[in-house]
């Protein structure tokens, strides 16, 4: 039976996760076990939820309780429903909700990079990617074009940060992930490493004198391929594209020498991932 509450009063502590605590707080840095994530609109809530995360709250227009959302409260148990009208929660967060509902939800532990990779045969690696959008659109790309599952070095940004769980359309609760490495000191030597030992030869992407195209029969025929994509601006460190086995470059037109971290990562993934050894 939903637990439905209507709010009363905004400074109520319950709603800090949804308008107080920065992503940050929300992530509880000092306490990983307490931390929390904003999963927003019912269908990016179902994939969590499918996905195994724990609800802790629901924030809901009244509209949508009893309307197209209805579903939602009866799947969360006897969680609190928070509740009150479109303009209420409007002034309350500061902008409308994205179809009407949020979920405020518990983080787990994170998969060791040996069960990411487990049955894996391609998996992307995102070396120092800060921008929230760019991890959301990759993340989407990976899920649809085939990719296994996704390693994020120390320094790329948390891809359970609001937007790029909205951006990603929830595909970041539908395609394995998790951290190669706690410190920068951890990549790229000992993350390439530990990817040889699994059976993974890697591949970066970067304009160097010696990059192979990006359709080149040796990539193609790797069994196991991890592509490592690099921040925006920068791209990858130039350590990495050292310890690599292969870098790969996308061919241009027009004078355009690189294309958006999160376009190039579609068409490296369409183009690695479509044609793999012995398909």
């Amino acid at each position: 039976m939903p637990n439905i509450i209507e709010i009363t009063d905004i400074r109520a502590p319950e709603l800090d996760p949804y308008v107080r605590l920065t992503e940050a707080q929300l992530k509880n840095r000092l306490h990983p076990e307490d931390g929390l994530f904003i999963a927003e609109s019912p269908k990016v809530i179902g994939y969590a939820l499918d996905a195994g995360y724990t609800p802790v709250s629901l924030l809901m227009e009244r509209r949508h309780i009893a309307g197209k959302s209805a579903a939602l409260p009866a799947r969360v148990g006897d969680i609190p429903v928070y509740t009150a009208d479109g303009d209420v929660l409007r002034a309350l967060t500061g902008y409308p909700l994205t179809r009407g509902v949020l979920c405020a939800m518990r983080r787990r532990p994170l998969p060791t990079v040996e069960a990411v990779c487990s049955h894996a045969r391609r998996v992307a690696v995102l070396e120092g990617i800060v921008d929230t959008t760019n991890i959301g659109a990759i993340f989407r790309s990976a899920a649809a074009l085939g990719v296994d599952g996704v390693l994020l070095t120390p320094t790329t940004c948390d891809p359970l940060n609001r937007r790029a769980v909205r951006v990603s359309m929830g595909t970041v609760f539908q395609v394995p992930w998790t951290r190669i490495g706690n410190t920068p000191a951890d990549w790229p030597e000992a993350g390439l490493k530990t990817l040889g030992a699994l059976g993974f030869r890697s591949v970066a992407l970067a304009l160097t004198d010696d990059s192979v195209d990006i359709d080149d029969p040796r990539l193609l025929s790797q069994s196991k391929l991890a592509m490592v994509l690099g921040t925006e601006g920068d791209g990858l460190a130039q350590s990495t594209i050292a310890n690599c086995d292969f870098t790969t470059r996308i061919p241009m037109a027009h004078g355009v020498d690189s294309l958006n971290v999160a376009a190039a990562g579609a068409v490296a993934f369409w183009t690695l991932c479509r044609r793999r050894s012995g398909e």
